[in-house]
């Protein structure tokens, strides 16, 4: 059940990084989505949320490897 619930935690960045990569591909094919009234508008939330999803995810590996050793010493806290 724990493998579960970490697989839905890391699947919900992972959602959110493909949405902003599909926002920021469509802006450069001129293609507006509903919710956003200006193409720069639909970059930005892409970008936002590809940062998001990314950074999440790079995160959750830090700190998973951080509890076993497996970082250098500079990561270290």
């Amino acid at each position: 059940m724990a493998r579960f619930i970490a697989f839905l935690v890391l699947l919900v960045p992972g959602i959110m990084a493909i949405a902003g990569i599909k926002f920021m591909r469509d802006t450069l094919f001129s293609r507006l989505i509903a919710p956003f009234p200006e193409l720069w508008m639909q970059f930005a939330a892409g970008f936002v949320l590809l940062a998001a999803g990314i950074w999440f995810f790079a995160g959750f590996l830090l700190h998973r490897d951080r509890k076993r050793g497996k970082v250098q010493q500079r990561f270290n806290k």
